[in-house]
């Protein structure tokens, strides 16, 4: 049969147990092949082409029987024959239906795919990069088939993925949402899963567009620019990014078109919208209503089945009644009934489902009097809205008096909802329990309610616009009405919050089910602080509700909020854990979206102080750490200092191995910053040996790793001891697990020190390699601090090799913009690796004054650990300058006897190959040979690093003997 063949090879058509292959021509039940006759199996293929459309006798005929001449007897055996194959009709299944004189429809949803090829992980930073976002297609799930669609889906589905943007442009009830989810699904294949789906339904705040799109990504935003953040996603990667909704957020929505179109080339855009966004490069598909007969008074009952709409109101009359049968009479009657509704695909299916109960000609009559009361007929400015609320109040009325109170309450929410959720928000001392969850079934029966599928358990979502007709008829009957619900509402998820919150870890490690709440706790927290709303409750709901803001990476909503709950908070509030939530939040958020700004800072003393009081040792912890890393940020270490020793204390007198290992990771960090590195690696050693494993759910809770940070710490006071090899393994480790937490705030310390490690190693390639994939990190997540500190790095790297073109312009330009940001933690390797570069450009003077000035910041703020590598920049210059030897062996001795009493053997090395050459000089070979013996013994024999290489020829070109370097004592 040419007709089936054509189907493509690898296609196969799923349908209960079954799968049906037809370029294989073979049909299987639960994986078993199935014996079937060859008419019987083009006679399945044809019914499955099109499920769902009634096709008459004539078609299947002349579709299955191209060779010969048969009669309706043939067609009617073969028929009986595949159904009792299928096993129709026992224990429910049905698989076709017969329509009475006219023909046959094949009624059980199916599913074509393709057979999967095999496939590898992903290997390149890209591929990573761009699976982290779309592992799997967020897309709801597609209807069984479209009615009167198939026009549309071929055409968009050719134009799509060579068009920035399509918008589907069509009144309310259309269809738009229906026909983008058709298209994705189809197209996943083409964007290798990589298709997102965006329902801008849920959204009430239009400024949250951006955040809203990278939180359907999956994307973990820890800036104050989440467009920023998607684009650096998204930007090389081809994807498929479907916006549903636009019309409520149109501004928003198309400023975010526009940066995608602009600045992402691969990706493609598909909207839905009640009008066009209006921005460049967009195409519009409008898309009409399904079509229908103008006069069906001539028309056969084969003819009028054969419109879409009719079959639209035809399917969903069926769904709503099993027993639904159809005439000629009732066909003119529904073909009406679509004319008056235009054919629009939502109203058509509320009529349908009317029919069950009232039966078409009451249905018919009902409708044929709304329309006379209160319909217009072609729109204009807004009539499809017009259209839709004639059919909404049409739907209202027929509802009873609980049911239209019920339905009105539950527009409160946003979407969707738990049955216990309904309940509690909706039920009063005047509408029980009982009589609002009858009135959920009925409303789901008239699909006025519907049922979320997408979840285990039982939940529920009002489609976007029968909300707002619900919140309208809601607000209608006063604001006492308005505000009880919104209160119960606002209560509810208040006491969600708080039972939810105590349980950090399972909050934390899984935010997916807290991401479907994100619509009603803004509501929520909306209506609290409104003009009519309960501050005292908003203030509750605001500390109950940064936790979730923090896991999802909301952090702009998170500083919003608490600084809104903190400027009402009531006196009896104050110095309550409900405060103390507040100001850590507010400091923490403040931090990563603002800079280290004195707001940040006084947020976490006051969230410190009021833990202290309340004796809550656990929040001191947390807090101390908070601060701890603040002031290092700002470059006030020995105020970090501390904190650090604080933390000790406080994790002393809880006695948990949790806590101690972050508290000793807090010291282990400070001691190895103020050159005491032999007390670091104690700290820090303690530190993970107490420490649990990273989680992702700890990380948020702190708001960053300390086992990470230790790891990378101890990694550079390993190099630092002189145990260069251990401190490679410990920082490679470091990193992979910080990869691993889809923390990218974490993730770019890592990288971060793992650079200085591999610097100071001399391994340039390992250092460039790291120091691509922290841009690349910082540069998607828009981590303001850390995008300025990426050209600072790749100036320092061009230095070490020896070249200054725009290197220095390059680090200059990061301390200017790390400054700014009050972002002082990385200043000091970023001046001597400008230092560094002025002395390779013979710049002494300009050298000079920035080591001096450098020095003197170092010492007063108690950053010690680089000191041994100023004083010999310091050396270097005064010789350079003076011209007199002695005055470089002052000051690289001061360099050796700092290193020594630090334990930087790696700074005292390079230390005494300084001094080789000017001791040398002035005819002190001895003692020249004696101080880089020393220094070499100190390393470990089995260490072989590119220092001690040179320290060794140093050694052979002074006396012809090569040291050999002993293993050292601890």
């Amino acid at each position: 049969m040419a007709d089936v063949e054509q189907q493509p090879l690898r296609e196969r058509i799923s349908f209960g147990p079954f799968c049906l292959s037809p370029g294989e021509r073979l049909l299987t039940r639960a994986g078993e092949p199935v014996e079937i006759g060859g008419r019987s199996f083009d006679l399945l293929v044809v019914l499955t082409e099109q499920p769902g459309r009634v096709l008459s006798k004539r078609e299947l005929l002349k579709r299955v029987w191209t060779d010969v001449v048969v009669e309706d007897g043939s067609l009617r055996f073969h028929m009986a024959g595949l159904r009792k194959l299928l096993g129709d009709g026992e224990d429910g299944a049905r698989y076709i239906a017969t329509q009475v004189g006219v023909g046959y429809a094949f009624v059980a949803p199916i599913e074509r795919n393709e057979a999967p090829d095999v496939a590898t992980g992903p290997s390149t930073v890209e591929e990573i990069s761009a699976s982290s976002v779309a592992n799997a297609p967020n897309i709801p799930s597609r209807l069984p088939h479209l009615i009167g669609r198939e026009h549309d889906v071929a055409f968009l589905q050719a134009r799509v993925t060579n068009t920035p943007l399509f918008t589907i442009v069509g009144p309310a009830g259309v269809g738009k949402t229906t026909l983008a989810i058709e298209i994705a699904h189809n197209l996943t294949p083409e964007f290798d899963g990589r298709v997102v789906f965006v329902d801008f339904g849920m959204l009430e705040n239009p400024m949250l567009v951006p955040a809203m799109t990278a939180g359907a990504m999956g994307i973990s935003v820890h800036s104050d620019d989440p467009l920023a953040v998607i684009l650096g996603h998204v930007r090389d990667q081809p994807f498929l990014l479907v916006f549903d909704n636009c019309e409520h957020v149109i501004e928003p929505a198309a400023r975010l078109v526009e940066r995608l179109i602009d600045e992402a080339p691969q990706v493609r855009l598909l909207a839905t919208s009640r009008e066009p966004l209006r921005v460049r490069g967009e195409h519009v598909h409008r898309l009409d209503a399904l079509d229908y007969p103008e006069d069906s008074t001539d028309l056969m009952l084969e003819q009028l089945v054969s419109y879409p709409a009719i079959q639209l109101f035809c399917e969903r009359a069926s769904a709503a009644d099993s027993a639904f049968e159809i005439d000629l009479d009732g066909a003119r009657l529904v073909a009406e009934m679509c004319r008056r509704l235009d054919g629009m695909a939502l109203p058509i299916e509320l009529a349908a489902v009317r029919v069950a109960t009232h039966g078409i000609a009451a249905t018919a009559l009902q409708l044929g009097e709304r329309l006379s009361l209160g319909w217009p007929g072609r729109r204009t400015a807004l009539p499809r809205q017009q259209t839709l609320q004639a059919t909404l109040d049409w739907s209202y009325e027929l509802l009873s008096d609980v049911e239209r109170i019920v339905l009105e309450r539950l527009a409160m929410f946003v979407g969707p909802f738990s049955i216990d959720a309904a309940l509690e928000v909706v039920a009063d001392t005047a509408l029980g329990s009982d009589e609002v969850a009858s009135a959920l079934d009925a409303l789901a029966s008239k699909s006025l309610l519907a049922r979320d599928r997408s979840r285990r358990t039982g939940t529920y979502r009002l489609l976007e616009m029968t909300r707002a007709y619900g919140r309208q008829k809601l607000l209608a009957r006063g604001g006492e009405a308005f505000n009880d619900t919104a209160r119960r509402h606002a209560d509810f998820f208040l006491a969600e919050l708080e039972a939810i919150t105590s349980q950090n870890d399972d909050l934390l490690q899984d935010p997916r089910p807290l991401r479907q709440q994100l619509g009603n706790i803004r509501s929520a927290l909306d209506w609290s602080f409104g003009d009519d709303g309960d501050r005292r409750t908003g203030v509750r709901l605001a500390a109950a509700s940064a936790p979730v803001f923090l896991n999802l990476s909301h952090l702009v909503e998170c500083r919003s909020w608490t600084a809104r709950a903190l400027g009402e908070i009531e006196d009896a509030q104050r110095g309550s854990a409900i405060e103390l939530e507040l100001q850590g939040a507010l400091g923490i958020s403040l931090m990563f979206t603002r800079g280290n700004s004195e707001a940040a800072g006084e947020a976490l003393l006051r969230a410190l102080a009021i833990a202290t009081a309340l004796d809550d040792r656990w929040n001191q912890l947390r807090m101390l750490g908070r601060l701890h890393i603040f002031h290092e940020r700002i470059g006030e270490y020995s105020v970090a200092m501390d904190h650090a020793e604080h933390a000790v204390a406080v994790a002393n007198a809880i006695g948990s191995p949790e806590a101690l290992g972050i508290a000793y990771s807090l010291s282990g960090i400070s001691h190895h910053l103020a050159g005491n590195q032999a007390r670091a690696r104690h700290d820090l050693e303690i530190s993970l040996a107490k420490s649990p494993a990273s989680l992702r759910s700890r990380t948020i809770h702190y708001g960053f790793d300390h086992r990470n940070r230790s790891g990378i710490a101890l990694a550079r006071t390993l190099w630092l001891s002189g145990q260069s090899a251990e401190a490679a393994i410990v920082a490679r480790q470091t990193v992979q697990s910080a990869a691993r937490l889809n923390h990218p705030v974490t993730h770019c310390i890592a990288l971060i020190w793992f650079f200085s490690v591999f610097m100071w190693m001399d391994d340039l390639d390992v250092a460039e390699s790291a120091l691509e994939a922290f841009t690349e990190c910082a540069e998607v997540n828009a981590l303001g601090p850390y995008i300025a500190a990426g050209r600072g790095f790749r100036g320092e790297l061009a230095i070490q090799r020896g070249r200054t073109e725009d290197a220095l312009s390059a680090v200059e330009e990061s301390l200017g913009r790390l400054r700014a940001a009050r972002y002082e933690l990385l200043t000091t390797p970023f001046s001597i690796a400008l230092a560094r570069g002025l002395l390779l450009e013979e710049r002494w003077r300009e050298a000079r004054d920035l080591v001096d000035g450098t020095i003197g910041r170092c010492e007063a703020n108690g950053e010690r650990i680089a000191m041994p590598e100023l004083l010999r920049l310091k050396a270097e210059i005064a010789c350079r300058e003076a011209g007199d030897p002695m005055v470089a062996v002052a000051i690289l001795e001061e360099a050796l006897a700092l290193s020594r009493e630090q334990g930087a053997r790696a700074w005292e090395l390079r230390a005494a190959m300084d001094l080789v050459p000017h001791l040398a000089g002035i005819g002190d070979t001895e003692r020249a040979v004696d101080c880089l013996a020393a220094a070499c013994a100190r390393f470990p024999a089995a260490d072989d690093t590119k220092d001690l290489a040179r320290a060794n020829n140093l050694l052979m070109s002074l006396g012809g003997v090569q040291t050999l370097t002993v293993p050292h004592t601890a």
